[in-house]
């Protein structure tokens, strides 16, 4: 179990442990999300588009690589100019 302080300013420091599980980095977000029982849930809210690879592949549809997206976006971006 891990431990921290709060300090006057209500700021803590999340303890090396959990920020590895939750594979947090200087700069990322998190969310607090208070459930039904009081419980308090800390969740990251950024997350490398990398991690989503392959969530929304359809069987018998070739997959998009990042670069791939990349280059779309960019191109998109182009025509509203």
């Amino acid at each position: 179990m891990s431990l921290a302080t709060i300090t006057s300013k209500g700021q803590t420091t999340i303890p090396k442990e959990i920020r590895e599980h939750l594979k947090l980095h200087p700069g990322d977000r998190i969310d607090f999300i208070i459930e039904k029982e009081g419980r308090v849930v800390l969740e990251p809210a950024t997350i490398d588009v990398r991690e989503l690879e392959g969530a929304l592949r359809k069987t018998g549809r070739k997959a998009v690589s990042v670069e791939d997206m990349n280059q779309a976006v960019k191109k998109r971006f182009r025509k509203k100019k």
